[in-house]
């Protein structure tokens, strides 16, 4: 499953929490497609956010080409603690060919 193999390859930031969630029934381009993830890392210390996602970008390689959409919740251990509120992902708005 896609999800595993998300799960598997952030790993590799040392997430103190992770959070993988198929988002993929709120759109219509199939199963598997679309993902939100919530990664909470002491790698993300003093790191802006563009720069946390390119490094998740980064752990997942070419898994990226295998899905569609990657909503990314990212915290430094101290910004979670403080934070712990992670909004809802807007359903889908279409788009896609099945649409047309």
């Amino acid at each position: 499953m896609m999800l595993q193999k998300i799960e598997t390859a952030l790993a590799a930031l040392q997430p103190e929490v992770l959070q993988v969630e198929d988002e993929s029934y709120m759109h219509s381009r199939g199963k598997e497609s679309h993902f939100k993830v919530v990664l909470v890392s002491p790698t993300f210390n003093a790191v802006r956010k563009v720069q946390r996602h390119q490094k998740v970008y980064a752990a997942l390689g070419d898994l990226m080409q295998q899905f569609h959409g990657l909503a990314l919740h990212t915290f430094s251990p101290e910004e979670w603690q403080a934070e712990q509120a992670i909004p809802d992902s807007p359903h889908c708005r279409g788009g896609s060919l099945v649409d047309k």
